[in-house]
């Protein structure tokens, strides 16, 4: 079952925010970052270590198959509730509106973090934000750019990439465990060039220190910012979502995905293999590395396989992966 998608993007007309004035604001965390850079890992890492704040993560997922959603709180839709007081959305309508349904919790959030798709441009999002209706109730605190230190200086060049760090007050550097001294010290040159107003941390396993992310003082309203000039709207990614109702053989995927990654941005899916019938496996593809780790259990009615790719428009068709997915299969 295939399904195709081009980039979403964060526009809508404004909902009416029918809420009570609140003495105190929500501040908000807007998470950015490119395709595999980390985002999701930063989130979660939040809402395990909350440290008694209640915390909304609004999640907005590439693709057809809400992943991230899943990783984060166990389920695909809805809002689901934590244990630690924290919730967990995904962004289903536009964005105005999320914020519009979370502000009328009882009791509403403290904070509310939004993790944006791999290839938006945060200033489309900030420039939403800025809305006097939702700032007044709705403030945008920080803005956090997630960069995979992996990254070379060169690939900064691309557009999407510049405008996510020219908006951060906040940079992150995960995967540093990946990278050498001098790589690491040629990324973080070419990062304070881009934005040397930008605090700078590493971010080893998705942490980053909580007081650069939520004020102090929460009645504490920031000023308004100014969401840089809007670049051209173009799709240039799409996903191709493959499912299958059998399991598949895990030597079998290493070999299609070693065929597909010289072609892929990123991929991401859960699925049961035959050599561990009964138990999902969480695959994540991002910067040319794949990684592997254990799941939950298969919940019923869902397919025991699904897996987003993400490439460039045109440089995969559905006939080609198709074709090479089908071969993770067994016959029988």
């Amino acid at each position: 079952m295939w399904r195709r998608g081009p980039a979403g993007r964060c526009a809508g007309r404004l909902p009416k925010l029918d809420v009570r004035r609140q003495i105190v604001p929500v501040p908000i965390l807007l998470v950015t970052g490119f395709l595999g850079a980390g985002k999701t890992t930063v989130v979660n890492h939040l809402l395990a270590h909350a440290a008694g704040r209640r915390i909304a993560a609004v999640v907005n997922d590439f693709g057809a198959i809400n992943i991230d959603a899943e990783l984060i709180a166990g389920a695909s839709d809805g809002v689901v509730s934590l244990s630690n007081g924290c919730i967990c959305c995904s962004l289903e309508g536009d964005l105005l509106r999320t914020l519009a349904i979370l502000l009328r919790r009882d009791p509403r959030p403290d904070f509310i973090v939004i993790e944006t798709s791999g290839v938006a441009d945060p200033s489309d999002i900030v420039r939403n934000l800025m809305d006097p209706v939702i700032w007044r109730d709705a403030p945008l605190e920080t803005v956090l750019c997630v960069v995979d230190a992996t990254t070379s200086p060169e690939t900064l060049n691309d557009a999407l990439l510049r405008s996510q760090l020219r908006t951060a007050d906040v940079v992150a550097l995960s995967k540093v465990d990946l990278v050498d001294a001098v790589g690491r010290a040629q990324l973080l040159d070419a990062v304070r060039t881009l934005r040397p107003a930008a605090v700078i941390v590493d971010a080893l396993h998705g942490e980053v220190p909580a007081a650069l992310l939520f004020p102090a003082d929460v009645q504490r309203v920031p000023a308004p910012r100014e969401p840089g000039p809007r670049r051209p709207a173009s799709d240039r990614f799409e996903t191709l979502s493959w499912t299958s109702e059998r399991p598949v053989s895990l030597p079998r995927l290493q070999q299609a995905i070693g065929r597909l990654a010289p072609k892929l941005a990123r991929a991401k899916g859960l699925f049961e293999t035959v050599q561990q019938p009964g138990r999902l496996m969480v695959f994540q593809f991002a910067g040319g590395r794949a990684t592997l780790a254990a799941g939950g259990e298969p919940a019923a009615g869902v397919p025991r396989a699904r897996i987003v790719f993400v490439a460039e428009i045109g440089v995969l068709s559905i006939a080609e992966i198709d074709r090479i997915m089908e071969e993770c299969i067994e016959a029988g």
